[in-house]
């Protein structure tokens, strides 16, 4: 077995949030992990979808971001934009 190597390897502190909601066109089951390891962005995992993203308000803005990154609709991609707008 050769050596690994490791590009990094950190211990962090986190602040993790579970909130799950129902929008006009789905259930939304998320995993919201605060960290300084991505520069003030948040972790978005969608439970129910198992797809994830790293979410800042610049990425709310982009225009079908939330569509490629989590694979759902433009009216689905819009609730849950409009939950993270309020969140983030």
């Amino acid at each position: 077995m050769s050596d690994r190597f490791f590009l990094y390897d950190d211990t962090e502190n986190t602040k993790t949030r579970f909130v799950s909601f129902v929008g006009e066109n789905q259930r939304y089951d998320l995993a919201i992990v605060q960290s300084d390891r991505h520069y003030g962005k948040f972790l978005v995992l969608n439970m129910q979808g198992n797809r994830y993203a790293i979410i800042g308000p610049d990425d709310l803005a982009e225009e079908g971001y939330l569509e490629y990154a989590f694979q759902i609709s433009d009216a689905e991609a819009e609730e849950l934009k409009s939950f993270l707008t309020e969140m983030l």
